[in-house]
């Protein structure tokens, strides 16, 4: 199973959701070791750029390591998208994605990310104007729609094909809805059947009986992880040997993901300093640990660390039973 996207081959189907505070490089590198066929990066904004922020720079950082990578920019001015994805299009990423998804008030306030599906006629200036601007493949992530009074993904994702869009990829969930109740995957199975570019599937996928029964159900072209990747870059590979062979692998073990975890620690330390890089680590210690003996514990200490060493002493003290 691959995918092609616009000129950019993957060689599968099972991609790292674009997601902010923790699609950042060292969890892509470590998504894709573990099998993802594309990683998508944190959205930037295009004005954050214009204004040569430090932080953005940060974030647009890539590694040869990850490749296939996905770029998100977001922002609502045709213009100034264009201007700047074309600014930006030497950079390593293979695939610039446009964010029309993202729920957050702030940034549905400024009438960016999902707020741009209620102005179908904008969207087309967008997409028009960033496709035409740049010679890599755009993609769009959209949601089902802003509230379930305007459930409009399938005209969103025509207009998005009619303007140049390589891709799209489409949560099933309104914006109202944020990430909340059940994914509808029918609307992605409309859009699948109303578009002839590929459309990847997004919303609930946590396992690979998920992914399976989203291909089936839907017919999309391929699967999109976000929340179920954090603490289990493995569902990757789980997916992905379920897909081909038919296996359902065991989980990890406590010695592979104590493994997983410093490696993980290691890299942010390494990417981001001690001071940031160990903060950031915390929440992912937290998604690693989920479920696991004396995790309760551990989470309640793992706030107070502040450097990777006690970090590391902390992980040991979870692999030997918490004594």
């Amino acid at each position: 199973m691959s995918l092609k996207i616009g000129n950019t081959e993957l060689p599968g189907i099972c991609i790292l959701a674009p997601m902010a505070g923790v699609s950042d490089l060292p969890f892509r590198l470590l998504c894709r070791e573990q099998g993802a066929d594309l990683v998508c990066m944190e959205m930037v904004s295009a004005k954050a750029i214009a204004y040569h922020n430090r932080n953005t720079e940060k974030l647009m950082q890539i590694d040869p390591g990850e490749h296939p990578v996905s770029l998100q920019l977001f922002g609502s001015d045709p213009e100034l998208m264009a201007e700047i994805a074309k600014e930006i299009e030497e950079r390593p990423f293979d695939i610039l994605d446009i964010n029309m998804g993202c729920p957050v008030p702030k940034i549905v306030g400024n009438g960016e990310g999902s707020a741009l599906m209620r102005d179908p006629a904008l969207v087309e200036r967008i997409v028009s104007s960033v496709s035409r601007a740049v010679k890599k493949p755009v993609t769009v992530k959209i949601r089902k729609g802003f509230d379930d009074d305007h459930v409009n993904a399938v005209e969103i994702a025509r207009i998005a094909e009619a303007s140049g869009a390589a891709a799209i990829a489409v949560h099933g969930r309104t914006r109202e809805q944020y990430y909340s109740g059940t994914a509808d995957w029918e609307i992605i199975r409309q859009v699948k059947e109303a578009v002839s570019i590929p459309v990847i599937g997004n919303g609930d996928v946590d396992s690979p009986q998920k992914a399976k029964a989203m291909l089936e159900e839907t017919g999309c072209d391929g699967v999109m992880i976000g929340r179920a990747a954090r603490g289990n870059p493995w569902i990757f590979r789980q997916i992905k040997e379920y897909l081909e062979n038919g296996r359902l692998t065991d989980p990890p073990s406590l010695a592979e993901i104590h493994e997983m975890m410093l490696r993980h620690a290691r890299m942010q330390v390494e990417y981001k300093g001690d001071y940031t890089g160990i903060r950031e680590m915390r929440k992912h210690i937290s998604w690693y640990t989920a479920g696991l003996p004396h995790s309760a514990r551990l989470r309640a200490r793992i706030n107070s660390v502040e450097s990777l060493k006690e970090m590391e002493e902390l992980l040991q003290y979870l692999t030997t039973g918490g004594h």
